[in-house]
Parts: structure tokens; C-alpha cells; sequence
């Protein structure tokens, strides 16, 4: 007697039956045409302007032809490894042991890093280069950690955090300038100022998210640079705010002079001691940024926002205000935008709308997302992983967006929740609790 054939089995065993090599080579021959028409002409075709004027080009076909080739090779061999690994979700790569002894070592890896961090100086104080790529890092760091309020927390997609940024910058250097105030006291109302503005922003997009909340935050962006470029009178339009005052020790300058630090303390005065100076002012600042949002995130406003980010239909249900809870989201955010743009202000001296272009924001927005939206340990990673990536391949300036590009897609696939995901409740209950009789219908708890 014939057995009967099931089709819904037949046909989830030919789905998980491996495909052929036609069908490898079909896809990986896809692969390589979509390469060659990205690459043409970013790779094969160079154009640049000659010394009349007259557009100059050359070709590098030979260099387009190995990255197709590469292309259709790598597509191969993703796939053979795609179906000699198979399709089960369960395969660990590591052993057991061994990935409890990961878990075991990043709960160290922060007190290990902030170790490191505050080493940095001792170790490296002769190689000026290192202090201002740590005070660099730094910046992108707390930039980071304030972005993370907006969309890490509340889920908001903000693409012009950088106008806050400025806000922050400009303030210091106008107040600092005009009026001769120190950097201590410049420095929180720049921080004001900041959230006002981050106010200003939420009540317009009160009610937009998504793609729209996206665009809108560009557009506002682009009008705060627009605005720095185009009121001279002010702002000093594109030449900028120049003679911006250095921060000092508590009232104490650091210069070589007789009421400088050094010559108070009675030591040998050293251009190194100011920037030592910055780089532990901007690890304050982190690490100070850092404390408030964790602190916020298990206070109410904290689980409001986290709320927001999950379901903003059930957030309002709850009975949640949600525009005080995005407007909070957005002015505290953009404090620590302006902490931030006043320390930028100082460190150089300079400032001047080309530093707070879209650019900035799309890196800062990168470098939450990479490390893990939410995640304050992930984003401090991703900062160190991206500024200092870039400096890596800086010599290599026709292939450094290109690797980084790849560096980005592969961490996508490898990581779509980032670095470090965290989307956890920050308060949860360890265990069941009783209700009282009085708030259910039932009459029992």
C-alpha cells in the first residue's frame, strides 16, 4: 500500500534541501554586476578639475575588475559556508565555557576602560598626538551619550543633533567674547540655552515620527547652520568667532606666566599641562553626562521614555503625557549637545559654521546605532572603534570610506542590534506581587 505524500512536508524539505551550484553561481553573478555598476564609476572612472579649468579623467579598470572578481568569489563562498553551516539558529560558535567566561569578562570591561581612560594622560603625556585623539574620542563619546537620550531612550529619530551642537559653541564663544565671562560660568548656560532650543524643536514635531520626525530634525539642522552662515553681524558668518578664551583651573590661567599654575605649584611649565588639562575636563563631562542618564532612566521620566520608545499608542493609554515626555527627551539631549559644543569652543579657539555640518550628525547618529541604541557602555565602543578607525585608515584616503562603508554592513549583519543591544526595562519586578482588593474588580488581590 501506498504511502500518501504530504505536500506542506515535501515542500519544507526541498526548501531545506542545499541549492544547486547554478543557483550559487546565478546569485553570485548578480552580486558582481551590482558591484560593477556601483564601482564604475567610484572606482573605474576618476574626473578631477585640471589647472585651466577642464575636466581631467582616468581609468583604473584593472583595480574595478579585481573588486568584481572579489565580489563574485566572496558570493560563492558565503554561500558554500551558508550550506555547510545550515539553516539551524541554534549553532553556537563557542563552547559554553568559554562564552560564560565573555559574559564574565564584560561586566569588568567598563571599570577596565575607565581605568584606561584615566591612564591615558600618565602614560601618554610626551605624544601629544594621543591626548588630543583621546580628547577627540571624548567628544564623540558624550555627543553620543546625549544623542542616546533621544533615540536610544526615547526612541525619537533626531538626523540635527549638530544644531544643538552649535548652539552650545556659539553660546560659549559670544558670551566669552562680548562679555568676558569665565568658561565655568558660560559653560551651563550654554547648556540652557541648548535645551532651550532642543524645546523649540519638540513642539513642532510633537505630534510627526518616524521618517517625518527625521526630516524635520534635518531641516532644523541645516536652519541653525544656515543661521550661523548668513548673520555676519553676529555670528561673524563664515569666518567665524576667532580669540575664544581657554578654560582655567578655578579662576587659575594656565600659562607661563607668575600667576599660572605652574609657577603657583613650582614647576616647569609645559604646553602639555593645557592639554592634559582639557582632556580630563571632557572625561568630567562624560562621565558626568553618563551618571545623569543613568540616574534618569530609573526615575519616572526615565521609564516614561522608555515607554515611548516601545509603543507610543499603549504609552498614551497608560495614561503617559507623551508631549512632556518628548519635549524632556529633546532639552536634555540637547544640554549635553551644548556641554559639549562649549568645550569644543575652548579647545580650539576657533569656531565657525563648517564644523557643524550634517556630517557630524550623521557620525554621532552612526555612533549610537553601531553601539547599541540604549546602550551607554556600547556607544562609548563604537565612538572609540569610529574616531579611532579613522585615524587608522587616514592614510589611505581613496579606500577609507570604502572599508568603513563595509566595516558598517558586516556589523549590521553580524550585530543588528549593535555593539552592546540593550532594550531591557531598567525597573522590572524580581517577583510576583499581590494587588490590593481595592483596585481590581474581583475584590481580591
Amino acid at each position: 500500500m501506498a504511502r500518501p505524500v504530504d505536500p506542506a512536508a515535501h515542500a519544507r524539505k526541498a526548501a531545506a534541501a542545499p541549492h544547486g551550484i547554478a543557483f550559487i553561481l546565478k546569485k553570485s553573478l548578480i552580486s558582481a554586476l551590482v558591484a560593477l555598476v556601483l564601482f564604475s564609476l567610484m572606482i573605474g572612472i576618476r574626473t578631477e578639475a585640471g589647472p585651466e579649468g577642464q575636466l581631467i579623467y582616468w581609468t583604473r579598470f584593472g583595480d574595478l575588475a579585481a573588486l568584481v572578481a572579489a565580489v563574485f568569489f566572496g558570493s560563492i563562498i558565503v554561500e558554500l559556508l551558508r550550506q555547510w553551516i545550515g539553516p539551524s539558529k541554534t549553532i553556537s560558535l563557542l563552547p559554553e565555557s568559554a562564552s560564560s567566561t565573555i559574559a564574565t569578562l564584560r561586566r569588568f570591561l567598563a571599570p577596565a576602560l575607565l581605568v584606561f581612560t584615566l591612564l591615558v594622560p600618565v602614560i601618554f603625556y610626551d605624544q601629544r598626538y594621543i591626548l588630543d585623539l583621546g580628547i577627540l574620542v571624548l567628544t564623540y563619546v558624550m555627543l553620543g551619550w546625549g544623542l542616546n537620550v533621544v533615540v536610544g531612550l526615547a526612541g525619537l529619530l533626531d538626523l540635527g543633533y549638530v544644531a544643538f551642537y552649535a548652539v552650545g559653541a556659539y553660546s560659549y564663544a559670544l558670551l566669552a567674547t562680548t562679555f568676558g565671562l569665565s568658561f565655568w560660568v558660560c559653560l551651563p548656560l550654554a547648556g540652557i540655552l541648548a535645551a532651550f532650543w532642543g524645546v523649540l524643536l519638540g513642539f513642532p514635531v510633537l505630534r510627526l515620527r518616524g521618517d517625518y520626525l527625521a526630516i524635520v530634525t534635518l531641516a532644523f539642522g541645516e536652519i541653525i547652520r544656515l543661521i550661523l552662515l548668513n548673520w555676519q553681524h553676529v555670528t561673524g558668518g563664515p569666518n567665524g568667532i576667532t580669540g575664544i578664551p581657554r578654560p582655567s583651573f578655578f579662576g587659575i590661567p594656565l600659562t607661563n606666566t607668575d600667576d599660572g599654575l605652574a609657577a603657583m605649584l613650582g614647576i616647569e611649565f609645559s604646553a602639555t599641562h593645557r592639554v592634559v588639562f582639557l582632556f580630563y575636563l571632557i572625561l568630567a563631562l562624560a562621565l558626568l553626562t553618563n551618571w545623569v542618564t543613568i540616574r534618569l532612566r530609573r526615575l519616572p521620566i526615565g521609564r516614561a521614555w522608555e515607554a515611548l520608545r516601545e509603543d507610543e499608542v499603549a504609552c498614551r493609554s497608560l495614561g503617559i503625557n507623551t508631549t512632556t515626555t518628548k519635549l524632556t527627551a529633546f532639552a536634555t539631549g540637547a544640554m549635553f549637545g551644548g556641554f559639549a559644543g562649549a568645550f569644543f569652543a575652548t579647545r580650539q579657539g576657533f569656531i565657525s559654521p563648517e564644523s557643524f555640518t550634517f556630517q557630524e550628525s550623521a557620525l554621532v547618529l552612526a555612533i549610537v546605532v553601531l553601539g547599541g541604541m540604549g546602550s551607554q557602555l556600547g556607544v562609548a565602543l563604537a565612538a572609540l572603534a569610529m574616531i579611532g578607525g579613522f585615524e587608522l585608515f587616514r592614510g589611505l584616503e581613496q579606500f577609507r570610506m570604502l572599508v568603513f562603508g563595509g566595516a558598517m554592513v558586516l556589523l549590521m549583519i553580524w550585530r543588528p542590534r549593535g555593539l552592546i543591544g540593550h532594550r531591557a526595562p531598567s525597573v522590572y519586578l524580581e517577583k510576583p506581587t499581590e494587588i490590593s482588593s481595592a483596585m481590581v474588580k474581583e475584590g481580591h488581590g
